[in-house]
C-alpha cells in the first residue's frame, strides 16, 4: 500500500486532484473541515475517496416548441404510437415518458401490442407473476405517476396486431381497459368493436408498412385503401390513419384523410431508446398536433374525433387545406413592401418553405424574409406543407398580408 505522498503524486501525474474526502464522508461520519485526511482507527490510514467533478452528465433541456394558438386552440404535440418492454420494445414505460419531456411533447399514448409481447408478459422473457402478465392496462399504469409527476398528458392505449393485410394494425386509443379487447383475441373485428364500444378512437397504422408475414403489404404492391378497410370504416371502426410512420412516408393517405374525414397522423412507432432511432432533439422527429379546446386528455380525444390534426415529420408538414390554412395564418406574418416583395416571419417551430414564383425559400424562426413576388402571382405557395396528394398549401396573399 503506497503511502499518503505517493498516493497524491499518483494522482496528479493522472490529472489533478479536485478534491480528496476520507472514506468516513462516504459512511455518515462527520466531513472533515479541509482536504487533510483524518485519520480514525476503524479505518485504513491509506484509504480515500477521489471526487473528479468534471466528470459528470450534461443535462438534457427539454426541447422548445412554438406554435400559437390557431382560432383560439391550442396546438398540442404527440405521439401517439410508441412501445415498451411490455410488448417489444427497448426501454420501459417510465422512460418513455421522460424521453417525451425531452421532446417538448405535451401528450403521448404507449400502444404495446397485444398480440405480441416477447419480454414481460404471462409467458415472455420474464414472466410476471400474480396475473400481471394478463393486464393489459400495465404499460398505463406504470407511465402513469410519472406522467401525472412530469405534466404530460397520457392516453390508455393498445395495438391491435394481425399479421395479415388487411386489416394490418390498429391503436386502439382512450379504451377505458384494454382486457377486453385482449380477451377476444382471435376475432380482430370483435377487438374493434369492443374498443369502439369503450369510446376509443381506432387509427390505422402504417397502410404502407412491408412485412406480407406481419400485417404489411407485399413489397412493390400499391398503398391502398382496400374493400375491407372501407367496410371497416363503415362501421365506424377507423377514425384516423397515419400519413407517416417512424421514417416511412404514405402519399396517398392525404386523400384518404380528406375523402373520408379521417384524422391525420404523424407518429414514431418507437421501439428502440429515443437516442438510438433518431437521437437527440431531431428536428424531423415524427411529431401529431392536435388543436385542442384545452390542455386535457378529454379535450385531444374530442379534437381527434374532430379530425383537428395536423402531421410533422421530415420538415413536411400534412393535414386538411382548412387546418392548415389556419396554421398558417397564426404562424407566419407578411406584408407587401413593394409589389414585387412580401415580407414574412415565421414566429413558429414549423419548417416552412414557400415561393411566389419559381424560387423557394425556407423561413427560419423569427427572422424577417423578403420574397420576391412574380408578377401576375395572387398566391403565396407553401411548398413543404401537404394538402393532397401532390398538393400543396396555397395561400392568397389577398386574405393573409397584415
Amino acid at each position: 500500500m503506497p503511502n499518503r505522498r505517493e498516493f497524491f503524486k499518483k494522482v496528479a501525474i493522472c490529472g489533478g486532484i479536485a478534491s480528496i474526502a476520507p472514506v468516513q464522508s462516504i459512511l455518515g461520519m462527520d466531513r472533515a473541515e479541509t482536504n487533510e485526511y483524518v485519520s480514525s482507527p476503524a479505518l485504513h490510514p491509506d484509504a480515500y475517496t477521489i471526487h473528479l467533478p468534471h466528470i459528470k452528465a450534461t443535462p438534457v433541456l427539454p426541447r422548445q416548441i412554438t406554435i400559437p394558438d390557431v382560432n383560439g386552440f391550442k396546438v398540442l404535440k404527440g405521439d401517439f404510437h410508441i412501445h415498451t418492454l411490455f410488448s417489444d420494445g427497448a426501454v420501459m414505460p417510465r422512460d418513455r415518458v421522460i424521453e417525451a419531456i425531452q421532446n417538448g411533447l405535451d401528450v403521448i399514448a404507449i400502444t404495446d401490442h397485444i398480440e405480441h409481447r416477447p419480454f414481460f408478459s404471462e409467458t415472455g422473457r420474464w414472466k410476471l407473476a400474480d396475473g400481471l402478465g394478463n393486464n393489459f392496462n400495465l404499460w398505463y399504469e406504470i407511465a402513469k405517476p410519472e406522467a401525472d409527476k412530469n405534466n404530460l398528458l397520457l392516453i390508455r392505449g393498445a395495438e391491435i396486431t394481425k399479421k395479415t393485410m388487411p386489416p394490418g394494425h390498429f391503436n386502439a386509443l382512450f379504451a377505458n381497459d384494454n382486457n377486453p379487447i385482449a380477451a377476444a383475441i382471435d376475432d380482430w373485428q370483435t377487438m374493434l368493436q369492443i374498443a369502439a364500444d369503450q369510446g376509443a378512437f381506432l387509427l390505422w397504422n402504417h397502410p404502407g408498412w412491408e412485412k406480407p408475414n406481419g400485417g404489411g403489404i407485399t413489397k412493390g404492391n400499391p398503398v391502398r385503401f382496400t374493400d375491407i378497410h372501407e367496410k371497416i370504416y363503415k362501421k365506424g371502426l377507423m377514425h384516423g390513419v397515419e400519413i407517416f410512420n417512424k421514417i416511412e412516408y404514405y402519399p396517398a393517405v392525404s386523400d384518404w384523410c380528406n375523402e373520408h374525414k379521417l384524422a391525420i397522423f404523424a407518429n414514431s412507432d418507437i421501439h428502440a431508446s429515443e437516442v438510438n432511432q433518431y437521437g437527440i432533439h431531431n428536428r424531423q422527429r415524427p411529431i401529431t398536433l392536435v388543436l385542442a379546446k384545452e390542455r386535457s386528455v378529454e379535450s385531444i380525444r374530442e379534437a381527434l374525433f374532430a379530425q383537428r390534426t395536423v402531421a410533422w415529420a421530415a420538415d413536411m408538414v400534412w393535414g386538411s387545406r382548412e387546418w392548415l390554412t389556419a396554421l398558417f395564418s397564426a404562424s407566419v406574418t407578411m406584408k407587401i413592401v413593394t409589389p414585387g416583395v412580401v415580407e414574412m416571419t415565421n414566429i413558429s417551430s414549423l419548417p416552412i418553405s414557400v415561393s411566389a414564383g419559381n424560387i423557394a425559400i425556407s423561413l427560419p424562426q423569427d427572422r424577417k424574409v423578403e420574397v420576391f413576388r412574380m408578377a401576375g402571382i395572387d398566391n403565396i405557395t407553401v411548398n413543404n406543407w401537404i394538402t393532397g396528394m401532390n398538393k400543396s398549401l396555397e395561400i392568397p396573399l389577398t386574405i393573409q398580408t397584415k
